[in-house]
């Protein structure tokens, strides 16, 4: 049996399918991970709201990091900690995204805003998060406790390009990463996966190497430095597998659950395939 005590998720691209569906063999995946006394947590760029629909058919009992750990909730909502973005370089960095041609997005507490409800991927992250945003016709005002702010283009290269832009610009102040290939987020320095995972092993005094963790995105490599075993998908870019000891198959091809099967449940077959 594997060592590993928890297993810390990214959530789309790795859990769910590219439809946003959680599959029959996920789910499995996720209960016999239960029944072998492994936790089970999530962590995403999504908003709280957005991963409430996982709670029920997952029987998530671990605290849900959203905002990459800017704002992390107990399964019922409750919040536990949060990290928000200092206020006085919010306007800054929303400028930097838009004069770069990003369109930007706010999130505070439980709220959505944007300026433009027919922008790109507005109607996919309706879908995704199973709210309605808030339509503002400007974000004066809107500067405080601004836990998330979103650069969106379909130009994927630019959305690369101006994360290591923002990076560069604001240093240590925040945390710039894309979470989709058409997303940057900007959040609190703090506010990474990798500080998920330091999270949940002070919180289960388990060390960090029994910790697992699977993604797919750029955002989800802090994660995977700290963890003991960390797993990319494989539709993951080149740089987020080099960053991983192990890849499964794309969120696709049940490759969330391959994952849980092969290289957790069997860890002991993966460690000796392996060696």
């Amino acid at each position: 049996m594997s060592s590993i005590a928890l297993l810390l998720a990214d959530v789309d691209g790795t859990l769910v399918t590219s439809e946003k569906r959680l599959t029959e063999r996920a789910v499995a995946a996720v209960k016999r991970l239960h029944a072998a006394g492994i936790r089970f947590a999530l962590t995403s760029g999504r908003p709280p709201r957005g991963m409430q629909m996982l709670v029920e058919p997952l029987g998530l009992r671990t605290p849900i990091a959203a905002f990459n750990g800017g704002l992390v909730v107990e399964p019922d909502m409750t919040v536990i900690e949060q990290r928000t973005i200092p206020q006085e370089l919010v306007s800054q960095i929303i400028g930097t995204l838009e004069r770069a041609g990003l369109d930007v997005w706010l999130y505070r507490g439980a709220e959505w805003y944007l300026r433009d409800p027919d922008a790109p991927h507005v109607a996919h992250e309706r879908s995704t998060v199973q709210f309605e945003p808030t339509v503002v016709s400007s974000y004066e005002g809107l500067t405080a406790e601004v836990a998330k702010i979103v650069g969106v283009s379909d130009d994927h290269e630019l959305v690369a390009r101006v994360s290591g832009e923002a990076h560069d610009r604001f240093g240590d102040h925040v945390a710039a990463a894309r979470s989709q290939p058409y997303y940057l987020d900007v959040t609190h320095p703090q506010a990474n996966k990798g500080a998920v995972v330091r999270l949940l092993a002070a919180r289960y005094r388990i060390p960090e190497e029994q910790i697992a963790t699977i993604g797919d995105m750029p955002n989800d490599v802090l994660m995977f430095a700290r963890s003991g075993l960390s797993i990319a998908m494989g539709q993951s870019d080149r740089e987020v597998q080099r960053a991983a000891r192990r890849i499964t198959a794309s969120n696709d091809q049940e490759g969330f659950a391959l994952a849980v099967e092969r290289f957790i449940l069997d860890g002991t077959s993966a460690r000796s395939r392996a060696a």
